[in-house]
């Protein structure tokens, strides 16, 4: 009996730790989203997935341009544009755990890239940076190249010694090491510095699978971790649009977005989407940084007009 009292009195405790250094929890919420936490506990139940296209011709443009001056790519680009979606949409930069909605401290993006060398056993990394706002697209590129230089150069880097270590250890071990993690994530004890360098602990996972000459898809959402979106782009395609009321010959990129329902209704996920989708059909405007007298530059934490 004594034991039943003192597991029930650390479950207790344990549920009323409420911060985290990740995120700061959302007290004041609808029953019926409470409910959703309970009713669909995983991301797998939780998922909606929303498909999009956007004219490519000016995004084309951009990319030439940009790709000349500072060696900015469409993997940039969709960083760049999901970046300022997320700030303009706070409400999507949102997560759960241990059935609870927690608001992100910061704008973290995730991205996959190809890497060169192919010693290190793959041949995808996942890059994880935090979007402030504060700079602009070259300044935010030149950053992105950084952190993509380091991904393929000879270092080894913290999720290399990470995966390099639990690769070793044996299938029933890891299992259980998995799992206390997650324990520790649902109680909010989790060391900082697991969810600081892991890019499943990120505000959205970006793909461009049409570097990888594949089209785009739905992607699933990992349960481990907190990230609630996965974008995926495929190959820039020719279709028929309507232009003026005519059909006519066009460019598209299509996108495809899975996301966790949970976080916020589907209305707000259309905001975020819209905001998205004007980014990466006008970088210019957006974007900037491509004019030739250099006047364009602002920082992408303020919101332009449309």
């Amino acid at each position: 009996m004594t034991t039943v009292l003192i597991l029930l009195l650390l479950w207790g405790v344990l549920t009323l730790k409420t911060s985290r250094s990740d995120g700061r929890l959302i007290e004041r919420l609808h029953p019926y989203r409470k409910m959703l936490f309970h009713i669909m506990p995983s991301k797998s139940e939780s998922v909606v997935l929303y498909e999009e296209v956007v004219r490519a011709e000016n995004l084309l443009e951009y990319i030439q341009k940009s790709k000349t001056l500072f060696q900015a790519d469409l993997n940039h680009l969709l960083v760049a544009a999901t970046g300022v979606a997320l700030r303009e949409n706070p409400e999507m930069n949102r997560f759960i755990r241990g059935c609870r909605l927690y608001q992100r401290n910061g704008v973290w993006l995730t991205f996959s890239m190809k890497r060169k060398k192919l010693d290190k056993g793959s041949k995808i990394a996942a890059v994880k940076l935090e979007f402030d706002g504060t700079e602009n697209y070259e300044e935010l590129s030149n950053r992105i190249n950084s952190l993509v230089g380091v991904e393929r150069s000879e270092a080894v880097t913290y999720a290399d010694r990470e995966l390099g270590f639990f690769s070793r250890v044996p299938r029933p071990v890891l299992r259980v090491c998995v799992a206390l993690f997650q324990l520790l994530d649902y109680f909010n004890l989790l060391p900082s510095s697991f969810i600081d360098n892991d890019g499943l602990y990120t505000s959205a996972f970006v793909a461009n699978l049409g570097s990888l000459g594949m089209k785009a898809g739905y992607h699933h959402l990992f349960e481990w971790g907190n990230c609630p979106a996965f974008i995926t782009v495929g190959e820039i395609e020719e279709r028929a649009v309507i232009e003026s009321g005519e059909v006519v010959p066009g460019q598209v990129l299509p996108i495809r977005i899975t996301y966790d329902e949970r976080i916020d209704d589907g209305l707000t996920a259309k905001g975020a989407v819209q905001s998205l989708k004007r980014v990466l059909s006008d970088p210019k405007t957006y974007l900037g940084c491509v004019a030739e007298d250099g006047g364009d530059r602002f920082a992408l934490g303020v919101q332009r007009k449309s």
